[in-house]
């Protein structure tokens, strides 16, 4: 998805947090919205490495945290759906439920500067 798809998609550069933010392994949500437009995302940390994703269910379409910030399973291995229990690697590929084999869409995001910025 392109910034035409969604005007609320933040452009390239924006801050989002700073790296120490987020717990290793961690998860953090984002909103923007621009008039009747919402985007949202979120990122997961592990170790040095920060992805981003678009905070859709492939399967059903629906945010997949229960409670903000919470995208990661307790022991923090996978990423959860808390809709139907979906579990997805920390690199976005769904490993189990009704998406198995499908995967998240990534948000391009970038660490500088002990900070992460959209791409």
């Amino acid at each position: 998805m392109d910034r035409s798809d969604n005007p609320a998609k933040p452009a390239a550069g924006v801050r989002l947090c700073d790296v120490a933010e987020l717990a290793d392994p961690g998860s953090k949500g984002f909103r923007f919205r621009a008039e009747r437009w919402l985007f949202a995302g979120f990122l997961v940390r592990q170790g040095e490495h920060v992805a981003g994703f678009v905070d859709s269910c492939p399967h059903a379409g629906w945010p997949l945290a229960g409670i903000d910030d919470r995208y990661l399973t307790r022991d923090a291995r996978h990423i959860l759906c808390a809709g139907h229990g979906a579990l997805f690697d920390l690199g976005g590929a769904c490993v189990a439920g009704p998406c198995t084999g499908q995967r998240l869409t990534d948000w391009q995001v970038v660490v500088r500067d002990g900070a992460v910025f959209t791409a």
